[in-house]
């Protein structure tokens, strides 16, 4: 994982939003220590095949030795979907692992966690989701992620075993939103080589 990091990924998670806490307080981060580093948190598109095809454009003329991405829950599904191809860095912040089957129970309209905005999760995104999905992991020095025990919607041993070979931080406690995520944040950003430069 040789190269000084340029371009950084942020990808958030199922009716979630760049709005999200952990997504601020990455983004304030990079601002404050690292601004000389592009960084991208875009509001992802209800529909997998779309995210992807989004992420392909926007990550077109990235190097990949010096980008990396950072995934929470269904993002941490995509950020791996994306860095597997791409032989880039990957920070999984309980990621999910089998979204094809977790999501069904969600097909419908449901609303957004950060505004009072309503989507319709359809049907076909179930497909969309399995078509994406990375069959095995390689170079698994690639990748760190973040678990929590305490994760009241995904299974932790479940995780563990997805990634399994890979840097695991396994919290004893902590919860799905990874409410302490600001405890973690100097492992994430020692992880990615991202060393503060700026104040």
């Amino acid at each position: 994982m040789n190269g000084s990091l340029t371009h950084l990924l942020y990808l958030h998670g199922f009716r979630s939003s760049p709005q999200s806490a952990k997504a601020r307080q990455m983004a304030a981060w990079m601002q404050r220590h690292r601004p000389d580093v592009h960084w991208w948190c875009p509001q992802l598109p209800p529909s997998p095949r779309e995210t992807m095809a989004l992420l392909d454009d926007g990550m077109a003329n990235w190097p990949v030795a010096s980008t990396a991405v950072i995934g929470s829950s269904l993002g941490g599904f995509y950020a791996t979907a994306a860095a597997e191809p791409r032989g880039c860095r990957a920070v999984l912040l309980n990621p999910a692992v089998n979204p094809a089957r977790d999501l069904t129970r969600h097909i419908g309209e449901i609303s957004a966690w950060h505004s009072d905005e309503r989507f319709v999760f359809r049907a076909e995104f179930i497909a969309e989701l399995r078509a994406i999905s990375p069959v095995a992991l390689t170079r698994l020095d690639r990748y760190f992620a973040v678990i929590a025990r305490g994760d009241e919607l995904l299974s932790w041993v479940e995780m563990s075993e997805r990634y399994q070979g890979c840097r695991i931080r396994l919290l004893d406690s902590s919860d799905h939103a990874l409410s302490d995520f600001e405890r973690h944040l100097p492992e994430v950003v020692g992880f990615l080589g991202l060393s503060a430069t700026n104040g």
